[in-house]
């Protein structure tokens, strides 16, 4: 329950997310999940002591247990794609 807690988190999946690609930086994650400077370096700082990301030379990015989580929730990203279709 401790991983449900912390992707439960204001912006945690969509840090997850956004890092799924290549690395990005402090101010291009900030960007790309449109929030500020104290959220984002909480939930970065949550999800590098749960080992799922870590900053390195070119940016942040996901280590290899967040990769296997990141491939764990394509299912579920699967799923919400298509129950948002249907609600339209």
């Amino acid at each position: 329950m401790v991983a449900l807690d912390l992707l439960g988190r204001r912006t945690a999946l969509r840090v997850l997310w956004e890092l799924r690609g290549d690395p990005l930086t402090f101010r291009a994650l900030q960007d790309a999940c449109e929030t500020n400077t104290r959220l984002l370096n909480t939930r970065l700082t949550e999800l590098r002591e749960a080992g799922l990301v870590e900053h390195a030379e070119g940016g942040y990015r996901l280590t290899d247990e967040g990769r296997r989580l990141s491939k764990a929730l394509k299912p579920l990203s699967a799923w919400a794609e298509q129950w948002g279709h249907d609600k339209r």
